[in-house]
Order: C-alpha cells, then sequence, then structure tokens
C-alpha cells in the first residue's frame, strides 16, 4: 500500500479543521470590555444581549447583563473580577442564568449557580432551570387551606402558617431568627415537606453551623442548603435568593410541599443597591434603587398554594436596627407577605425564647388553614397573654390585686413558662393542645410555673395513648377533656409526693 501524498495529508487536516470550524462562532458579535472593579464591568459592542442574559469573558470569568445602555452594556460579574482585564473580548451566551435543581441537591451546600460547597462532587444527572421564571398567574393558585405545623407552640396557636403562605420573621440581630426557621425546618422532617435555606451574606463558618445543627437533628438529607457568602461578589449574593426559589420549585415536582427561608433578604438588598450605585443607576430612600420593592415582590410571589396540589411557603428574614420596624426595607416586606413574626430583644434578654412578641405579630391567612383542635385551644391565647403581660407591669409597682387578677396573673405565668421551647424541639398537635387547655381549663391552677413542664411531661408519659389520640381536625371532646384532665390531676399528685 503507497505511504499518502503530502497532498492527501494536507486535504485531510483541511478536512479535519472544516468539521470542527464553527462559522456561526467566528461572526458572532462580539463586545469589548471597557472597565471593571468592585463586582461590575462595563463593555462596548454588546447591542444584541438581552437583559438578564448570561456573558463570557476570554479569561473564562461569567457575568449578566444588566444594564442595556445605547453605547454600553452593564455586566454583573459572577466571578471574581480579578482575571478580567480592560480591552479584553466579551460575548453572550443566548441564555439566561441557571442552576442544576431538583432531588439530586438535597443534602447538599451549593452556590447560586449549582457548584458544591461543601467538598463533596459536582452535581450531576440534575435538569437546569432558569433563575427567573415568572410566578403562577391567579388562574393557578388555590387558597391556603392546608396547615404548615411548625412545631412551635407559640406560633402553631397564635400566628399558624399555611402552606403557600409568606411569613416574614423580623427582629435585631442576634435574637434568635435563623434559630426559629431551623426549628421550623427540622419540624418538616416527616411532614412530607422538603426544605431550602438560602444564605445571603453570610460567613461560611455560619453556614457551616447551621449545616451541622440540622445534621444533628437529622433532616440534613430533606433539606438544600443555597449559601452566597459575604466573600462573594455582589452578583452572586443577588442571585442566592432566586436560585433558592428555583430549588424549591423543582422540589415540589412531580407533586408536593416546599419551604423556602431567605436568610436574609435585608443583605439581599444591600447587595442589589451596591451593584444599583456601581452601575450608576438613580437612587431613591435610603441609596436603594426605585425597583427594589418591585424585585422582592417578584420573588415572594413564587410562593403560593397552587391548584394542582403543590405548594412552596416562603419565610423571609428581615433584620430591624434598634427594634425600628419602620425602617424602608423593613416596610416594604411587611406589606409584601402575608403576615410577621416579630422578634423582640427584651424578651430574649429574659430568656423567653423563642422570643415572639404576640402583639407585634400577625398572620393574615394562617387562622384558615389552622388545625381545629389547636384553633378551639388557643381561642383566647392573645387575650390572655395581652391581659397578663398589663397586669404585670402593674404588679411590678406594689399595687394590690383583687383574686381574678390574681387568677390571671398565675395562669399567664403557666402559660409563658410553657411556651418557653428549647432548640431543635418540635411539639405535636397533640401537645400543644394539652398544653394551651391545661392553662385555659385550670388543670395547672397552683402549680409553680417552673413545674408546669414536667408535671405535662409526666401526664403525656402517663396517658400517651389518649393523648395522641387527638384528632386535629376536630375540637376536642367532652370525653377527651375529662379523661386528660384526670391524667393530668394524676400527675400533679405524683409531683408533689
Amino acid at each position: 500500500m503507497a505511504a499518502p501524498s503530502g497532498a492527501d495529508v494536507v486535504r485531510a487536516r483541511i478536512g479535519a479543521v472544516l468539521r470542527t470550524f464553527d462559522v456561526d462562532a467566528a461572526f458572532r458579535r462580539r463586545g469589548v470590555v471597557q472597565s471593571v472593579g468592585d463586582g461590575v464591568a462595563c463593555a462596548a459592542g454588546l447591542d444584541e444581549v438581552g437583559y438578564e442574559e448570561l456573558v463570557v469573558f476570554d479569561s473564562g470569568a461569567f457575568g449578566m447583563a444588566t444594564e442595556l445602555g445605547p453605547d454600553q452594556t452593564g455586566i454583573v460579574l459572577l466571578s471574581s473580577d480579578a482575571r478580567i482585564v480592560a480591552g479584553e473580548g466579551v460575548r453572550g451566551l443566548g441564555r439566561l442564568p441557571s442552576i442544576p435543581a431538583g432531588r439530586a441537591l438535597l443534602g447538599r451546600i451549593v452556590d447560586p449557580v449549582g457548584l458544591p460547597l461543601d467538598g463533596g462532587p459536582p452535581i450531576e444527572a440534575a435538569p437546569l432551570r432558569e433563575l427567573f421564571p415568572n410566578p403562577p398567574e391567579l388562574v393557578e393558585r388555590s387558597p391556603v387551606e392546608r396547615p404548615l405545623h411548625t412545631g412551635i407552640t407559640v406560633i402553631d396557636a397564635a400566628i399558624p402558617i399555611g402552606r403557600g403562605q409568606r411569613e416574614l420573621v423580623i427582629g435585631d440581630r442576634d435574637v434568635g431568627k435563623t434559630s426559629l426557621v431551623l426549628d421550623v425546618i427540622v419540624a418538616q422532617q416527616h411532614a412530607g415537606v422538603r426544605c431550602v435555606y438560602v444564605a445571603v451574606g453570610q460567613p461560611m463558618s455560619r453556614i457551616l453551623s447551621a449545616r451541622d445543627t440540622l445534621g444533628r437533628a437529622g433532616c440534613l438529607a430533606n433539606t438544600v442548603i443555597v449559601a452566597a457568602e459575604s466573600s462573594m461578589p455582589p452578583g452572586i449574593q443577588y442571585l442566592a435568593p432566586y436560585a433558592g426559589a428555583t430549588v424549591a420549585e423543582s422540589l415540589t415536582e412531580p407533586g408536593g410541599d416546599a419551604l423556602v427561608v431567605y436568610d436574609d433578604l435585608t443583605k439581599h438588598a444591600d447587595a442589589y443597591r451596591q451593584l444599583a450605585l456601581l452601575l450608576g443607576r438613580p437612587t431613591g430612600r435610603e441609596a436603594f434603587p426605585g425597583d427594589i420593592f418591585h424585585i422582592h415582590a417578584e420573588l415572594l410571589e413564587r410562593a403560593a398554594s397552587l391548584v394542582d396540589g403543590r405548594s412552596i411557603t416562603a419565610l423571609p428574614i428581615v433584620e430591624t436596627t434598634e427594634s425600628d420596624i419602620s425602617g424602608y426595607i423593613p416596610t416594604n416586606l411587611i406589606s409584601i407577605t402575608d403576615g410577621q413574626i416579630y422578634l423582640d430583644t427584651a424578651r430574649f434578654e429574659r430568656d423567653e425564647r423563642p422570643a415572639v412578641d404576640v402583639g407585634q405579630s400577625v398572620s393574615r391567612i394562617g387562622a384558615a388553614a389552622q388545625p381545629a383542635a389547636i384553633r378551639a385551644a388557643s381561642r383566647n391565647l392573645r387575650v390572655l397573654l395581652a391581659r397578663f403581660e398589663s397586669l404585670e407591669a402593674l404588679t411590678r409597682v406594689g399595687l394590690e390585686v383583687e383574686p381574678t387578677t390574681r387568677k390571671t396573673l398565675e395562669r399567664g405565668a403557666l402559660l409563658r413558662e410553657l411556651l418557653r421551647q428549647p432548640r431543635l424541639s418540635p411539639r405535636s398537635v397533640s401537645r400543644e393542645v394539652l398544653e394551651l387547655l391545661a392553662v385555659n381549663e385550670g388543670w395547672l391552677d397552683g402549680v409553680p410555673p417552673r413545674e408546669a413542664p414536667t408535671v405535662l411531661r409526666r401526664a403525656m408519659k402517663r396517658g400517651a395513648d389518649v393523648v395522641s389520640a387527638l384528632d386535629p381536625a376536630k375540637p376536642a371532646d367532652e370525653e377527651w377533656l375529662e379523661r386528660v384532665a384526670a391524667i393530668v390531676r394524676e400527675a400533679r399528685g405524683a409531683q408533689t409526693k
């Protein structure tokens, strides 16, 4: 067989090059970077790039086009700007930001574009989903009618949450907001609700601490953590809540319920303000761009109860300064959401934990989804707590009180002690009903508040079958009340021996 000639070799090499040559890529419009710094870049020549379209730089870094001007395009960087220099090329990718989503992410920590942050293997076999889909239309939504059991008595009784609701968690720094929402996540372990915890602008140590807490509680396998730590570019922090919402949507398919926690939207608003200022956008109140209300409303509209039986419940967190809930971002989010759980600094310092201020908290939807047994047992809870706290303030100055008032004070003290709840200890519906009825029906009258939890624990142990027989869908009947009252009396007698 004769050896190939030089012409044949050249012809073969040219053919190989032509088979791999992308003519479209060769003639595709490209831009050039004009300036870069602080997490944003400006480029010229990207006339065909659309809003929020992904772009890639010659250095391999990625960005998102967000400012489409006549002469230049403002780009939010999704990678470190250390590799990007003025004069290098940049081109659009023709697609929006996306994340691999689905059950393959359960138990993992990922960033808003799906890269693992827990040292585990890359996310594979998970379909890509865009971060900015349209929220469900009105005809796709259904009324919130099913309860989301949090396992926290004060919330389930006084500020009930329904599946598909958007309930704001608000309070000063270090009053237990993150601890509260993690406890809610723990309570979903056996409730068929998959969870997404979104950490925005948090240090990695705090994110790992949340992961360890969920792991100790045995519910990490039911949770996805989407993290944009504080050292990441502001563009990544801006995308984090959208990535969390997308992952939550994927966890509800082909049918189911999801809970997404945004910790917190104050830092998300700060990241968006930083990007807007760097891109030269006009500013409004407190230097925030004028559309800050719109982006949070659009994000939270993705939480809903749907006609096909699926639901996404959102618990956004917002931080206040010196208990001032009249700030710009807090008031915006209060007006967007379906209620708020307010955590009070004074209560936290008095070791009333969770430090929920029932008077300033509200749920505008959850009462319609509250289990009938809890609704009946907690019908006077708000009134009793408010009356107790006002009377307690008066008795501190040494005023004499009549027997009826003293009875109110004693029952209020019992109720406050029973509402105090340790971390990572979700309570069943039957236990919550027992605690509330024990105060309302006077079963614990005369018991020192510190001893009341012990008495009820002993009662639940003695009559576990009776207590657990409560149907959450129905108020407690007379027979059940009599049997449980007898069990509590026996437990009280054993306590005094």
